[in-house]
């Protein structure tokens, strides 16, 4: 299946009585694939397949986001044992019991998804979820997914288990949040007297504070073990989308020469390439190919702005450009556009007007400008 897109979600069944309760299921999720054993076949709608469950599971395993089973779960744990390669890309995989009573998340959980999965397919169908992660249970911090829906990046999962047994052990645990949306903890409950929240790191180790055992640290900086000292070795660092470029160019600029602007430069102003969230500039220039197919290839949100906005910024401009003024009519492109990105990106609780910091201002490259700013969260 690689290079392929996964299909949602496959629920598979081998008796009479599962069949019949995974048929209920398949009609309340939308795009699921049923699976059902031949010996149950009759004019309803299904996937009779006829290999061994063994055969199907290694066709199916890799195609799907999720799999749900109605058999047991020690037979489901020996079916699948042989497929499995990374709890990055593994499926989620759940099994429900013939009577439908249990949902039980079995793997990939987190990143899978599959404890979350267990609790919306327990709403449907009245049963009692099944969830034995420790984060989950306990309620406290899912290191492995904070900040996920956001759009958020872990830098290197090498600490994540270490930092993760430290948070579910309730030893003293910093969260760093020096950019990002602040609406990363979902739970209902609070967070955990264990975790201490800061917005720098410096903070964790003033006068007075209890040594921490690990940290979770949200940046947009690349140069942070030298402030980490000690804890560098236990800390999950977390990129936010938190960086907008705004961009000029000229007619023919190609992405090679984007990127041999864009990329350099955020690496020697110390700023992730992986908390890159949009690319702004003029309307006059929405359409220039090249600049498309940068966005594109690297999947980042676009965004232009008239001559009027861009102008509206004009005292806040740094490097002013004549030429942009001779021929565009406006007192700049790129960093105007990124602080309006910036701005337009932000949360409107955050009141973000006037707000977004211009980390990098106008560079020069082959046929094109860069500016970066932050998002103001």
């Amino acid at each position: 299946m690689e290079g392929r897109m996964k299909k949602p979600i496959a629920i598979v069944a081998i008796t009479k009585h599962g069949a019949e309760n995974a048929r209920r299921l398949a009609a309340q999720v939308p795009d699921a694939d049923l699976y059902v054993s031949p010996k149950f076949k009759d004019d309803r709608v299904a996937i009779y397949y006829e290999e061994p469950l063994k055969d199907l599971i290694a066709k199916i395993f890799d195609g799907y986001i999720t799999l749900v089973f109605y058999v047991s779960l020690g037979a489901v744990v020996r079916l699948i044992a042989p497929v499995l390669k990374d709890k990055k890309t593994d499926p989620a995989v759940l099994v429900v019991d013939d009577a439908g009573k249990y949902v039980i998340s079995v793997l990939s959980g987190h990143l899978g998804g599959a404890n979350e999965m267990a609790e919306l397919l327990a709403a449907k169908i009245g049963a009692a979820p099944i969830v034995t992660t420790a984060s989950d249970v306990g309620k406290t911090v899912p290191v492995d997914l904070v900040g996920r829906k956001l759009g958020w990046t872990i830098e290197d999962f090498s600490p994540v288990t270490a930092v993760s047994a430290a948070v579910v052990n309730e030893e003293p645990v910093a969260f760093v949040q020096e950019t990002g949306e602040k609406n990363w903890w979902t739970r209902p409950t609070p967070v955990p007297p264990t975790v201490s929240l800061f917005d720098r790191i410096a903070s964790i180790f003033e006068n007075g504070r209890p040594p921490f055992s690990a940290v979770l640290l949200v940046t947009d900086r690349l140069s942070v073990r030298a402030d980490l000292g000690r804890l560098a070795d236990r800390t999950v660092v977390y990129r936010p989308r938190s960086l907008c470029l705004g961009m000029g160019c000229d007619s023919g600029v190609t992405v090679e020469d984007l990127e041999a602007l864009v990329f350099p430069t955020l690496q020697s102003h110390g700023l992730s390439a992986r908390c890159v969230r949009k690319v702004a500039t003029v309307d006059l220039k929405q359409n220039e190919p090249g600049l498309v197919a940068f966005v594109n290839k690297h999947g980042y949100e676009f965004e232009s702005f008239t001559r009027d906005l861009l102008n509206g910024l004009k005292d806040r401009v740094v490097t002013p450009s004549p030429y942009a003024e001779k021929y565009l009519k406006v007192v700049g492109v790129s960093e105007p556009a990124a602080l309006l990105a910036a701005e337009s990106s932000a949360p409107s609780e955050s009141s973000p007007a006037g707000k977004a910091q211009l980390l990098v201002p106008k560079v020069k490259g082959t046929r094109c400008t860069l500016a970066v700013a932050r998002v103001p969260f």
